[in-house]
């Protein structure tokens, strides 16, 4: 069992037997799964790309509105705060919050300091955050520089800490320490938890946490019908309220990738149960988990009527939706449970799949609840499906998935690769903000505009016969999408 209050979280592909590349069916890798729970977190011998952990972990902790955060690392680390910010930007204004900037510096480590130590930038970065800002805490992030050259960031933290007298939380994201860029999540939620929040004052039986992504606050006016309101973390939310997470009575998030790691921590460390349910997407899985929140919340009753109304409401829309959508296939394409969600939304829209792509699998979770694993969850509301992969978000084996999927439409959560859809003509959906596709209205919602752009289909046929990929014609024609996987003695 991982240890929430240790110094740092231990990486996805030792603690989850995390993968990175798989191929072939839903029963398969779920049986891979019971087998093998340890895994084989095997990568490619060529990427096209990548993606690292540290960005994962600073992307929420900038955005919390009172704290500040140092990147302890060279400059070039911090080539994602205009992003950051936007995003902070957005995030607010929807919120119905005053926009500002987050509140960022970097430690600015040089050759000399590579050489010779970082622990002065660090603590000198510290301070000007602290007299620049006036934060309420800091997060310290660390880097792969950092990490190379052995910086005691536990001891600085500390140090400095004392110094200016508000909390300084070290959060351990080395990028090369785990091939699972989604570990930086883990590492700031267990930074979180470890330095920030406090036992429970006293329990709230009609609040619950939502581990969230920013901007909408989705969730607020469905739950209201049952007298329970939502608090939203992390991003936008202050240090205080971080600090009384451990205060409510459930903990729920809106992709098990991002949001289990902290939901256990809340479970095993202060008694916050985990929502024993999928997140609510799609007509089937929303009901389930109105009703789980009813459970925990001793709300049955109320569960049961919001339950009721919502699906009158919804039904004769959502007829019509799935007589348009009838003998259509989905592609989805995303963080892996993210996808398993989309998946389920498609489903209730009477849907056929076609496959999906997930950046990686996690082959346990970190609480031992089977109502939360989410490959489980799609396969029994699908039947199990085929033309299932793990890929580690490779443009060059996406393109080559779709060409032998041939969906009728693509869904896919995040925006650079659904690019490659669109030049081989297939429609594509684009989920962007997850909260806007979720629950009832969600699922309306991603009908309408699935509808809609397959009645624009000669858009992106136009666009296809204009567009051409970098691939080689050898690549194009390879038979074998994973030709460049590793063997398995590189396993960890």
């Amino acid at each position: 069992m991982q240890n929430f209050m240790g110094h740092e979280a231990v990486i996805r592909e030792r603690r989850l037997g995390s993968l990175l590349t798989f191929e072939g069916s839903s029963p398969e890798l779920i049986r891979l799964g019971d087998e093998n729970p340890a895994g084989c977190c095997r990568d490619n011998s060529f990427n096209q790309c990548g993606d690292c952990s540290a960005q994962r972990a600073m992307l929420p902790l900038a955005q919390i509105r009172d704290a500040a955060l140092v990147s302890h690392a060279p400059l070039g680390c911090s080539a994602d705060f205009p992003w950051f910010n936007a995003q902070n930007r957005r995030g607010l204004k929807i919120k119905g919050m005053e926009p500002r900037n987050v509140q960022a510096l970097s430690s600015n480590l040089r050759e000399r300091d590579i050489v010779m130590g970082g622990g002065a930038r660090l603590a000198e970065a510290v301070h000007e955050a602290n007299r620049r800002f006036s934060p309420r805490a800091v997060f310290v992030a660390a880097s792969c520089a950092s990490g190379i050259i052995g910086d005691d960031m536990e001891e600085a933290c500390a140090t400095c800490e004392a110094a200016i007298g508000i909390p300084v939380v070290p959060v351990y994201c080395e990028g090369f320490k785990s091939m699972v860029w989604t570990t930086g999540f883990d590492a700031a939620y267990h930074g979180i938890v470890r330095r920030l929040v406090r036992p429970p004052a006293r329990r709230r039986s009609d609040q619950i946490n939502v581990f969230n992504f920013s901007n909408y606050r989705a969730f607020t006016p469905l739950l209201a019908k049952m007298g329970v309101t939502p608090r939203y973390f992390v991003h936008q939310a202050s240090v205080d309220e971080l600090a009384t997470m451990s205060e409510s009575a459930a903990s729920t998030h809106i992709c098990e990738t991002l949001g289990t790691y902290v939901a256990a921590a809340l479970e095993q460390v202060h008694g916050v149960p985990e929502l024993r349910s999928p997140p609510p997407f799609g007509l089937l899985w929303t009901d389930r988990w109105l009703r789980e929140i009813g459970r925990v919340t001793g709300r049955e009753e109320e569960a049961e009527r919001t339950v009721v109304a919502e699906r009158a409401r919804i039904a004769p829309e959502l007829d019509a939706i799935r007589a348009r959508l009838a003998g259509k296939t989905v592609y989805a394409f995303g963080g892996a449970s993210f996808c398993h969600n989309m998946l389920a939304i498609a489903a209730d829209l009477g849907l056929k799949i076609a496959g999906m792509m997930g950046y990686h699998h996690d082959m346990t979770f970190d609480n031992p609840h089977p109502e939360i694993v989410s490959i489980k969850n799609i396969h029994g509301r699908t039947g199990g499906f085929g033309g299932l992969a793990v890929c580690n978000k490779q443009p060059y084996q996406l393109v080559k998935l779709l060409m032998e999927a041939r969906p009728d439409i693509v869904m896919s959560r995040h925006g650079s690769l659904p690019v490659n859809a669109v030049k081989l003509g297939i429609p594509t959906f684009f989920a962007g903000d997850a909260n806007v596709i979720a629950g009832y209205d969600g699922l309306l919602n991603v009908g309408r505009r699935i509808v809609r752009i397959l009645g624009q289909r000669n858009f992106v046929r136009n666009i296809s016969s204009h567009a051409s990929f970098p691939y080689t014609s050898w690549w194009m024609s390879e038979p074998d999408t994973f030709r460049f996987r590793k063997a398995a003695s590189s396993c960890l």
